[in-house]
């Protein structure tokens, strides 16, 4: 069954909607997406994702505080006010020799990205700048057909994207009662 919009509405009205970058990487645990981003996982500590968000408050701009967890056989990246998921010199090559879907928005500045990448090749993004890639995956073409002009990513369609990709119906819970492992990235 395709999602439809209304199945995301509860995301664009929480918190975290005006600024955030979730990264899902295929087959990976937390520790070892960690390790692969340049943390180190003995640095890191369990906590929900809104201490998380706190944490990271604390520390310096110019560091990477990221949160991951797990979520049907693909590790998941949920930041507050980070530009990674928008950033294909970290992205590609994160997704080498597995598959990685990213959702970046920033509302302040109306930047929304998505990016679908198999082994460090781009499959089908949205560029703020661009809109959706001109070519359509076969496997995404009945989902775009349901999504049709939508560009407001955060209301649904991202979130729809992600699902069709990875399988993970992206819910609350997952949110609110998932513990990440958190910390810098060196």
């Amino acid at each position: 069954m395709i999602a439809r919009m209304t199945d995301y509405a509860w995301f664009s009205e929480s918190g975290l909607a005006e600024a955030f970058s979730f990264i899902f990487v295929r087959g990976l645990t937390p520790e070892q997406l960690v390790a692969r981003m340049g943390g180190r996982v003995e640095d890191f500590t369990w906590m929900t994702l809104d201490e998380s968000i706190d944490a990271g408050a604390r520390h310096d701009y110019k560091t990477e505080f990221v949160a991951v967890t797990s979520v049907g056989g693909w590790a998941f990246v949920a930041q507050y006010n980070s530009w990674l998921g928008a950033n294909d010199e970290f992205t590609v090559p994160l997704s080498a020799g597995t598959g990685l879907v990213s959702l970046y928005r920033l509302d302040i500045k109306d930047l929304e990205d998505f990016r679908w990448i198999e082994d460090g090749e781009i499959r089908f993004a949205f560029r703020a700048q661009d809109g959706y890639s001109e070519e359509v995956p076969a496997e995404l073409a009945e989902t775009m057909e349901g999504i049709g002009e939508e560009e407001d990513l955060y209301r649904g369609p991202g979130l729809i994207l992600i699902e069709r990709i990875t399988g993970v119906r992206f819910t609350p819970e997952i949110l609110d009662e998932s513990r990440f492992l958190s910390g810098v990235l060196s």
